[in-house]
């Protein structure tokens, strides 16, 4: 394998909606290199993105893979990842480790719901996009309305770095455009003219020159306002292609080496060192003489290879046989296995220079979010972590077999470990261990996983509703705790206050005890029985959140205090207060986006309307088809899927991302209580 010094490294996660034809562009783009013979078919089950078994089976990219191509002394590595709605938080795991983002859009179906949630998150983590409108033979006609469109939900300075010829190709409209060739719309010169001057916004003085020589600039001359633009999001460049014929694929991969940014071209990685108040941002050099730094952002665990961790390296030079640490781990590991991944193929490496992506094998230690060093001045560097979409579905889960219990616990843990948007809950009350995820298909997907490749088969069964519970007023209570049974006794008395807070801030405790009517070394205990109430809830055994807690006063015994009496007397001060607090009851709403037939909105307004949801806006698209965005408490439309199916005879598709959490009404508050007498 050649080795590249950073400037010559291009990275980009390629994201978009299911049919997009991610996979598909990503074997042109393999074959247009010659780094294949020949390109696969995902229908064929031989394409190189989607090698596991599940993908071949489903026809579906389930999991980011890693492809890489090295073109005129350029290395580019390449990420797919899932475009079901399902699978979004594991298409967002390799943004961290990117600079760039391809965002691909079938020609055919336009702007899909992924592609705009991926768009989002792609800017919201500062990545320069590139929109590529796949799939345009056969779709010439409405190739102008897409791209008004597009910059209709993305924004203007989406524009044009090529269009769509009149021969079946494309014609470049930037780095060697052809003002005399004959377009399906617009035309070159103007396509130039406005990526120029949206570039120049950039730079006041190239503007100038630019005027001065008769508004003429080379490609070389524009190159750092260019990237500022792409940095910025000022610009995001759209081009068209077919990966099904190759149009527009050289064209393409051009694009990606010249346009898009180098590692030391994007914005860089916002590291910090220490937690909490000690936290500071620090700057990353790119230099291959500093410190490593490199940062997992992807674990995957094979039953016979072993645990490999995939990485970005972001300073100095790692290489084999040299040791690392592993965050705050004061023990550091030697790497043995130094990988470049080519879909289902693992390649020995020498070394990985700044900027580039590579993988470490068998270091049981890593997990995502590990940044990796290799001098203990870094030991409290890290990333933030990537904001993932909340689970809201789940399956109570347990053994088939009797003793198969910590065999499913380990799977558990290693299914997460993978996959960091699926959780594992445990409900107390109901004596359930809940694996949690974005949709019905994403626990299919990770039981299946369970079953075929780590061996456990797993019972599953609807889990409760994962309720909470809060208070919308004020109250403070006083409970003494006071146990005599000959010998020393237990004593301790607590005075405290309970008030809300807004949706969402979680849990606050503070003391105002002054005196020493309490000992400082007890007010922790009086916190932990607190949090064990919380655990508890008061109404019907939920956790209780967005809830502050202040400690008054109390009293405490020379002889009979002890950490255990403060734990009781805060335990019970906290139950009692929340009681006369206006408890109530919290419900997970959810926000749908329910694509059917224009026929059949009324049927889906409707059967919304009964579940107590409530209809926020509807979008005719061009296909005759209606978006339908509704909110709803989540234990009404648990079994949407199977109703959506009933209205539609199958064809309606629908999205649900968790919102937020509400009160339910009284009449449900009631029910949920007598349920749980």
């Amino acid at each position: 394998m050649a080795e590249y010094r950073t400037g010559q490294i291009r990275n980009f996660a390629v994201l978009g909606h299911t049919g997009a034809g991610k996979s598909s562009l990503l074997e042109a783009l393999l074959y247009g290199a010659r780094t294949i013979a020949q390109k696969g078919r995902v229908d064929k089950g031989t394409n190189h993105a989607d090698f596991t078994p599940q993908e071949k089976a489903h026809q579906h990219s389930l999991e980011p893979s890693f492809l890489n191509i090295d073109l005129n002394g350029y290395h580019i590595n390449l990420i797919d990842t899932p475009g079901l709605p399902d699978f979004f938080g594991r298409a967002l795991q390799p943004l961290p480790a990117v600079e760039s983002v391809l965002l691909v859009i079938n020609a055919a179906n336009g702007i899909e719901s992924v592609t705009a949630r991926a768009f989002s998150a792609a800017r919201a983590q500062g990545k320069a996009v590139m929109l590529v409108v796949n799939h345009i033979d056969g779709n010439e006609a409405g190739l102008a309305a897409l791209l008004d469109a597009i910059q209709l939900q993305f924004g203007p300075r989406c524009l044009p770095v090529n269009l769509p010829g009149l021969d079946n190709d494309v014609v470049d409209c930037y780095l060697h455009p052809d003002f005399h060739a004959k377009t399906l719309f617009s035309d070159v010169s103007s396509a130039q003219e406005r990526l120029v001057e949206t570039v120049l916004e950039e730079d006041d003085q190239l503007m100038e020159l630019y005027l001065e020589q008769g508004e003429s600039l080379t490609p070389e001359q524009l190159h750092e306002p260019l990237e500022t633009a792409l940095r910025m999001g000022h610009l995001v460049p759209v081009c068209f292609t077919s990966a099904e014929t190759d149009t527009g694929i050289s064209e393409l991969l051009e694009l990606l080496i010249q346009l898009m940014p180098n590692p030391r071209e994007g914005n860089p990685p916002q590291f910090v060192n220490g937690f909490g108040d000690r936290a500071r941002p620090v700057e990353v050099s790119t230099k291959s003489t500093d410190h490593v730094l490199a940062h997992v952002f992807r674990v995957s665990i094979d039953p016979y290879f072993g645990r490999i961790a995939v990485m970005r390296v972001y300073q100095g030079l790692i290489t084999n046989g040299m040791k690392l640490f592993a965050g705050v781990d004061r023990k550091p590991f030697k790497v043995t296995h130094l990988l470049t991944l080519q879909g289902d193929k693992q390649v020995e490496m020498g070394q990985a220079v700044p900027g580039d992506i590579c993988a470490i094998a068998k270091i049981d230690e890593l997990e995502v979010g590990s940044v990796l060093h290799d001098s203990h001045d870094e030991d409290e560097y890290h990333l933030p972590s990537l904001a993932l979409p909340q689970p809201i579905f789940g399956l109570a889960v347990s053994s088939r077999r009797r003793g198969d219990e910590q065999k499913i616990a380990e799977v558990l843990g290693k299914l997460v470990a993978e996959d960091p948007s699926l959780s594992i809950a445990r409900n107390e009350a109901e004596g359930q261990t809940v694996l949690q995820g974005l949709g019905d298909l994403h626990l299919q997907i990770a039981l299946e996983k369970a079953l075929q490749v780590f061996k456990v088969d797993m019972d599953t069964q609807k889990p409760a509703v994962a309720y909470r519970e809060t208070i919308l007023g004020q109250a403070i209570c006083r409970y003494r705790h006071k146990k005599q049974s000959g010998g020393a006794g237990q004593f301790g008395e607590v005075e405290l206050r309970v008030e809300p807070l807004p949706r969402g801030a979680g849990f606050q405790f503070e003391s105002k005890v002054v005196g020493g009517a309490i000992p400082g070394q007890y007010i922790p205990a009086v916190e932990k029985g607190v949090r064990e109430a919380m655990r508890a809830g008061e109404l019907a055994g939920f956790p209780v959140e967005d809830i502050k807690v202040t400690v008054l006063d109390g009293k405490h015994h020379s002889v009979d205090s002890k950490e255990i009496a403060f734990v009781m007397a805060g335990k019970k001060a906290f139950m009692d207060a929340v009681a006369q607090a206006s408890p109530v009851i919290l419900e997970p709403i959810v926000q749908l986006q329910i694509k059917v037939d224009s026929s059949q909105v009324g049927d889906i307004t409707g059967d919304i309307s009964s579940r107590r949801g409530m209809v926020c806006g509807t979008e005719a698209l061009n296909d005759g088809c209606v978006v339908v965005s509704v909110e709803a408490p989540l234990a009404t439309v648990d079994d949407f899927a199977t109703r959506l199916k009933s209205i539609t005879g199958g064809e309606g598709e629908y999205t649900m991302v968790f919102a937020r959490y509400e009160p339910v009404p009284e009449n449900v508050q009631q029910q949920i209580v007598a349920d749980k007498a």
